[in-house]
């Protein structure tokens, strides 16, 4: 019980208010969890905070060989929700670095893991985003990550194109091309349209109906298009050929189609350089 009361919370908890800072502390002191993020950073959708990072940090493991002397590179790493149980994977010389668009997420993490993990890094990105940080100065599309080429051995971006349009797309693939070390891998999830998941839309199993071309991808709602965004499979293929990034393995499609065999939800891919 306290459980959903915990998950029907973090749905509703917008921004820290003199009525829910009371409500999200009693709740986590509650349930076992004031080590974890205040309810109100927690953008994640209908998952169970905790259990997604474990099962990320799983899938790693399983899907990319991660180990744990490797230097790691998240893009989009919110409040700490994969990098709170990698903490206990990753060792030095191993590291970790989080980037993500929300201000007050990154500060979190700062303020909560870094300090007790040296190891581990967190930076804001200041780039707009209209559902995310529309008072963002600077373009996705323009943004030169703080790296030198080949610094890191796994980067992972997991629901991040699913909030992106192909130019910001197309540069964060060029980006990553550039940051893998040779040998290194990425895991990106995304939607993606294909022959299966056209069918299983069509028998009304599929959870999201992208029903709207906006040129090079599709989008659930037009107003705001980066709320959730999916791409035909072979198109996204082609960009990734171009970014000099190739499959590693076969795609891991998600549940998020209908599919009964969801490795998870979004689809998986993991890439390394051409």
């Amino acid at each position: 019980m306290l459980r959903k009361l915990l998950q029907m919370a973090q749905n509703r908890m917008a921004a820290p208010t003199p009525l829910t800072v009371p409500i999200d502390l009693t709740l986590r002191a509650l349930t076992g969890e004031l080590h974890l993020p205040p309810l109100w950073l927690r953008d994640v959708g209908p998952t169970d905070f905790a259990a997604t990072g474990r099962e990320f940090l799983e899938l790693f493991i399983r899907l990319v060989d991660l180990r744990p002397d490797e230097q790691v590179l998240e893009i989009g790493c919110g409040c700490g929700r994969i990098a709170l149980p990698l903490t206990g994977y990753l060792q030095p010389p191993g590291g970790y670095t989080g980037m993500d668009v929300v201000a007050r997420a990154v500060a979190w993490c700062q303020q909560h893991i870094s300090p007790r993990f040296p190891h581990f890094r967190f930076i804001h990105m200041d780039l707009f985003n209209q559902r995310y940080n529309p008072a963002g100065q600077l373009l996705s599309r323009e943004y030169v990550f703080p790296f030198e080429a080949s610094r890191f051995d796994f980067i992972f971006l997991t629901s991040v194109f699913t909030h992106m349009l192909p130019d910001d797309v197309n540069h964060y693939m060029e980006e990553i091309s550039r940051l893998l070390k040779p040998g290194g891998r990425a895991l990106i999830t995304a939607f993606l349209l294909n022959e299966t998941q056209q069918k299983l839309a069509q028998a009304g199993q599929c959870d999201i109906d992208f029903r709207f071309d906006v040129g090079g991808c599709f989008v659930r709602d037009r107003q705001l298009p980066e709320a959730a965004v999916a791409y035909e499979e072979p198109v996204f293929m082609e960009m990734l050929t171009r970014a000099g990034l190739k499959l590693r393995q076969s795609v891991a499609y998600g549940s998020w189609s209908g599919r009964g065999d969801g490795v998870s939800y979004q689809d998986i891919l993991v890439v390394e350089r051409r």
